[in-house]
């Protein structure tokens, strides 16, 4: 995983080099788009690095979620891979306890696996989503819910 993320980085500093228009650079720095609050709560921004097309079928979205931040209740039609670079979040799967992300970290979530994942109360977190497919948002995280699992990981 850790050649992948060197890969990455690789080819989006070729932008730095490049002489002409010719080709289809993004920045891994670059803060991206705020995300609109449809899905989640607090501030969010996005950075789509990859689109899928049919040579490359998924996607690499950089996310960063400022602290005190959620992303609400989903689920994707294939598998979802977070590799968080910087920061501090939560995460959870339906049915089982949240658990503390932080930088270094790598989940596989399974296809059709009901999650969320945000920031912590504390610090902002930054993760590459990697995912093909869609995505289905089921139901909203609640602040309450939010704060539960903030309150629950911080006596850990």
């Amino acid at each position: 995983m850790r050649n992948i993320i060197y890969l990455l980085f690789i080819l989006l500093s070729i932008k730095n080099y490049s002489q002409t228009d010719e080709y289809n650079l993004s920045s891994y720095f670059q803060e991206g788009f705020k995300a609109p609050n449809t899905n989640y709560q607090g501030e969010a921004w996005l950075n789509r690095l990859i689109q899928s097309d049919q040579s490359l079928p998924y996607n690499i979205t950089k996310a960063t979620f400022k602290a005190n931040s959620t992303l609400n209740w989903h689920k994707h039609t294939d598998q979802q891979v977070l590799i968080v670079v910087s920061g501090q979040g939560y995460y959870q799967e339906m049915g089982k306890q949240p658990i503390v992300i932080k930088e270094g970290d790598v989940l596989k979530c399974a296809s059709n696996t009901e999650h969320w994942h945000a920031s912590s109360k504390e610090k902002d977190v930054t993760y590459l989503a990697i995912y093909k497919g869609e995505t289905e948002w089921t139901k909203v995280l609640t602040q309450e819910a939010y704060d539960n699992v903030a309150l629950l990981l911080s006596e850990n």
